[in-house]
């Protein structure tokens, strides 16, 4: 069976939009498309992402592991641990390595706490 063709009569809204109009409502509905991937991964993550995470931005285990237990004991596992070394490091200005280490032997959550909120203690 053939369909009939009604691209014509389909597009008719669209003719008089401008490229820019037309460029807007493209990224508009791309925007949407994307939305819950998006809110997937900002939403879903494990401790073993976020040790992956960590590992990749050259913690030891020992240590990705210690982050990741205190991320999710403080309520930030959501935040990407990652994350929370990185904004740690900028709000104390230091290299992200020292904030961390400083985030895996237990110091420095009260910080994160001003930054994030106080997540769920």
């Amino acid at each position: 069976m053939l369909r009939e063709d009604d691209f014509q009569k389909r597009r008719n809204h669209l003719e008089k939009l401008s490229d820019e109009q037309l460029e807007k409502r493209f990224w508009e509905y791309a925007d949407k498309v994307v939305k819950p991937l998006v809110d997937l991964a900002e939403n879903h993550t494990s401790p073993s992402i976020e040790r992956s995470v960590l590992l990749r931005m050259g913690f030891s285990s020992l240590e990705a592991g210690d982050i990741v237990r205190h991320c999710q004991k403080h309520g930030y596992l959501g935040k990407g641990a990652g994350n929370v070394v990185l904004k740690l490091a900028e709000l104390k200005k230091i290299d992200y390595q020292q904030a961390g280490l400083l985030l895996a032997k237990g110091n420095g959550w009260d910080e994160i706490a001003v930054i994030f909120g106080k997540g769920h203690l």
